[in-house]
């Protein structure tokens, strides 16, 4: 054995290092993508609205964000143990280095993957379209966004497909701030006449906290400033800084003509 004395999640963490940058996103970005897909399948009913992958030299965690996480970790944190293992399996981690954590999200009105899958819901269940959109729509309006849009394709109880789109507020859709402030969700929902396309996307507000929105602001906010108090003049009493006035010597000379 060409590792004896060597843990394996030490050899992982060589291999990794050994590993180009270029391979290496690469490697992060079809893990992550894999097991966004994977949580996204499993989790759709308990409000998953993403996850985050922390790598230390000894172990990963996964911070899976949901809106109900009493169901994510289950009975005396079953479901979520067994969550673990299988990742552990699919993706060829080492036993025992791999930690789940639930972390719940604090206004799911401002989660777009979590308004997606109410949406895709509704959908299933019967509910119109257009009340389905304009329901979450106010909910999301209500929850402090600064703007919403759903757009919906496919074929909504007619035989031919077509595109709906409904929006609220206000969107911005290029540039830094669209990465910053835009939350964007897509679903699919299997309906009898075939499959109905959800794109959502959400402008979150700015929060100095970090929390329902991005710490920074938009670049062209205008922030106007209280006028600063009059501060009152003190006037000096009257004559105090007056000097006398000498009146000028006039010269002794004689005026020539």
């Amino acid at each position: 054995d060409g590792y004896s004395g060597v843990e394996e999640p030490v050899v992982r963490m060589a291999m990794l290092k050994s590993m180009s940058k270029k391979r290496k996103f690469v490697h992060d970005g079809v893990l992550y993508a894999e097991l966004n897909e994977m949580l996204m399948h499993e989790l759709a009913e308990d409000g998953y609205s993403g996850v985050e992958i922390r790598r230390t030299p000894m172990r990963t965690e996964i911070i899976i964000r949901a809106t109900r996480t009493r169901e994510v970790l289950g009975e005396k944190g079953q479901r979520i143990r067994e969550l673990t293992s299988a990742v552990q399996k699919r993706f060829g981690f080492p036993e025992g280095t791999v930690e789940m954590f639930a972390e719940r999200v604090h206004n799911r009105g401002l989660s777009a993957m979590a308004q997606a899958e109410s949406l895709k819901f509704k959908l299933i269940g019967g509910l119109q379209v257009r009340r389905a959109c304009y329901g979450v729509i106010r909910f999301v309006m209500e929850s402090g966004a600064l703007g919403v849009e759903v757009i919906v394709s496919g074929k909504a109880r007619v035989q031919r497909a077509k595109s709906m789109k409904f929006k609220s507020g206000f969107l911005i859709t290029t540039g830094r701030p669209a990465q910053l402030f835009i939350d964007k969700a897509t679903r699919h929902v299997m309906m009898k006449q075939g499959v109905l396309g959800i794109r959502l996307k959400i402008m979150l507000p700015h929060d100095p906290e970090g929390k329902n929105g991005p710490k920074e602001p938009l670049p062209d906010t205008v922030t106007i400033l209280d006028p600063k108090e009059d501060k009152p003049v003190i006037q000096a009493p009257k004559g105090a800084d007056e000097k006398p006035y000498a009146a000028p010597v006039m010269g002794g000379g004689t005026a020539r003509y």
